[in-house]
C-alpha cells in the first residue's frame, strides 16, 4: 500500500496523512493517532527516501561512541540500552548510526554530524563531570537527549536516568537494618556521572546513621569482573573487614562473590553484598529466585524512553529540554542476611 491509497481509506488528503505520520504539530492528536492505526493496520511503511526529500530531515539518530582509554563505553549495558532505542526508531521508520571514535576525535565527529546533516539528533552516553559535549551540542543546535546526567553542568538539557543516589542510599539503609556496620562499597569510575552520585547515595546513608566514610572501605574502578575481585579480596584483608559490600554492577558483584568464596565464606551468610541489576535481557540475575539482592532498573527500557523523547524533539513535539527519573526497585535475594558477629 502507498501514501495515496492509505490516505484514501482514511478520506485524508496525502498532504495531512504524511505530515501526521511524520508528527507535525499542525496536525491534531486524534488525527494523528487515526492515521498510525490505520498504517498499522494496513501495514503501511513509509518510503523513507520520500519522507528525506519532504521534510529535509535525515531519518537517522546518531550514537557517537568514544573508545576510551579509562571507560569503555562498548559494554553490556550499552548494548541493551541500544536494543530499547532501536526499537522505538524501527517503529518510527528512523535509521541508527553508530560513530566509534577516538577519544581525542570525538568533537569532531558531532561537528561531522552537523555539517553533513546525516542525523537529525543524537543521543549521548556516558555522561562525565562537567561534561563538554553538552555546551559543544547546544552550540551546534543539534537536539539530543542524554542517557543520564552530568554534575556541574548549569544549562538545561534532556536527559534519562535512573535515581542512582536514592538506589545506593536505599541499598545501603537495607544492609544497616540488617545490622551491619561495615558495609563496603565497589563503584564504577567516578569521573562518571552516576558513580559520583551512586557515592553520594552511599554516603548519605552513612552520614544518617552517625558514621564517618572510611577510605579503605571505598574502591573507584573500571566495572569489570576482576576489578569487583580486587576490591573485595583487599577489603576483607583488613584487619576490620567489612560485612556487606555494594557493588555497581553484576559483573562487580561476581567477582566480589569469587573473593568472598576464596576465603571460605559464604555469601549471604558470612558476607552480604548488593548489586545494581540493569536488568540485562541476557544476564539475568537469577530465573525465579535472585541471585543477589539488587537495586534494579532496565536499561533497556531507559533506551526506549530516550529514543521516544529525542523524536519528540525531532518532530516538533517537544519544543523545551524534557526529565525523566525513573526509580530503581530493591529486589531481595539470596546474597544478604543479617549481620554475623
Amino acid at each position: 500500500m502507498n501514501l495515496k491509497e492509505l490516505a484514501r481509506k482514511l478520506d485524508l488528503s496525502p498532504t495531512t496523512v504524511s505530515r501526521a505520520l511524520n508528527g507535525y504539530p499542525e496536525v491534531n492528536a486524534a488525527t494523528r493517532e487515526r492515521v498510525a492505526e490505520a498504517a498499522r493496520r494496513y501495514n503501511y511503511q513509509p518510503n523513507t527516501r520520500a519522507i528525506r526529500l519532504a521534510t529535509g530531515r535525515a531519518m537517522a539518530i546518531g550514537h557517537v561512541i568514544p573508545l576510551a582509554t579509562r571507560h569503555e563505553i562498548v559494554n553490556p549495558v550499552f548494548a541493551d540500552f541500544i536494543a530499547g532505542a532501536g526499537e522505538i526508531y524501527s517503529r518510527n521508520g528512523y535509521d541508527m548510526l553508530l560513530s566509534v571514535v577516538p577519544d581525542d576525535t570525538e568533537e569532531r565527529a558531532y561537528r561531522e554530524l552537523k555539517s553533513r546533516g546525516t542525523v537529525d539528533g543524537v543521543i549521548v552516553h556516558g555522561p562525565r563531570l562537567n561534561d563538554e559535549r553538552i555546551p559543544l551540542l547546544v552550540e551546534l543546535g543539534i537536539p539530543f537527549v542524554v542517557h543520564g546526567r552530568a554534575t556541574g553542568t548549569e544549562s538545561p538539557y534532556a536527559w534519562v536516568d535512573v535515581n542512582n543516589r536514592r538506589a545506593f542510599q536505599r541499598a545501603t539503609e537495607f544492609l544497616f537494618d540488617l545490622g551491619h556496620r561495615r558495609i563496603g562499597l565497589i563503584n564504577g569510575l567516578e569521573f562518571m556521572d552516576f558513580a559520583i552520585r551512586r557515592r553520594r547515595g552511599y554516603e548519605d546513608a552513612l552520614a544518617a546513621r552517625g558514621i564517618a566514610p572510611d577510605p579503605e572501605m571505598m574502591v573507584s574502578e573500571e566495572m569489570t569482573e576482576g576489578a569487583g575481585y580486587r576490591a573485595a579480596r583487599r577489603m576483607l584483608a583488613l584487619p576490620h573487614p567489612p560485612t556487606a559490600l555494594i557493588a555497581s554492577s553484576m559483573i562487580m558483584g561476581l567477582g566480589a562473590r569469587r573473593a568472598v568464596e576464596d576465603l571460605g565464606m559464604k555469601m549471604g551468610r558470612d558476607v552480604s553484598i548488593i548489586i545494581h541489576d540493569d536488568e540485562l535481557s541476557y544476564m539475568r540475575n537469577g530465573e525465579d529466585v535472585p541471585i543477589f539482592t539488587a537495586t534494579r532498573s532496565s536499561v533497556r527500557e531507559a533506551g526506549r524512553l530516550a529514543a521516544d523523547m529525542l523524536l519528540g524533539m525531532v518532530q516538533g513535539k517537544l519544543t523545551s529540554p524534557a526529565e525523566h527519573l525513573m526509580e530503581a526497585e530493591l529486589i531481595i535475594g539470596g546474597s544478604t542476611g543479617p549481620y554475623r558477629s
